[in-house]
């Protein structure tokens, strides 16, 4: 399979499925993580729907990302389309991050919590995975606790609700 010329022919959630089975049968990981990596001049449609893809190989195969954690987690400071950013924190919300980048993908994730300009499913995707940090680190707890109840009185619906289920889960944490 010519990866490339598959990520830019079709874009759905069936296309996405069919090409994330080759991609496991193939052995071909490694491709689509250079595809949603790097921006190879197409502008961002191959990383966004690599994206798509290596979030659903992921799901399958959750330890293929292993070896990438850092250059995934860095690629977040570098100037990627929202889906790239979206699509990776809502992959790291379900993995566990190595403890020496920890601190990389804290400083990260709460930099696009932070933002006014980040959609809210980065910030709620974030919001999540900053928990998950906060319950191997605690001392960031009260960092999180005030980002969230900060933001909740102009949060969206889904912000809201994240951040209440975040707050209510951080209270069990030392």
């Amino acid at each position: 399979m010519d990866l490339r010329t598959t990520l830019l022919s079709r874009h759905s959630k069936e296309h996405t499925l069919r090409v994330a089975d080759q991609v496991i049968e193939e052995g071909l990981f490694d491709k689509l993580m250079y595809h949603f990596l790097h921006d190879t001049g197409e502008g961002y449609r191959i990383t966004q729907r690599a994206a798509a893809i290596v979030n659903e190989v992921c799901e399958r195969k959750p330890e293929w990302l292993e070896p990438y954690y850092e250059r995934v987690i860095l690629n977040l400071r570098n100037d990627v389309h929202d889906a790239v950013k979206r699509n990776t924190v809502r992959l790291l919300q379900f993995h566990d991050i190595p403890e020496d980048l920890l601190g990389e993908a804290a400083d990260v994730c709460f930099k696009l919590l932070e933002s006014a300009k980040e959609p809210v499913a980065i910030k709620v995707f974030s919001m999540t995975v900053l928990f998950n940090i906060v319950k191997r680190v605690p001392e960031l707890k009260s960092e999180l606790e005030y980002m969230i109840e900060e933001q909740m009185p102009y949060g969206s619906a889904g912000f809201v609700s994240r951040g209440k289920k975040i707050l209510k889960a951080l209270k069990s944490i030392g």
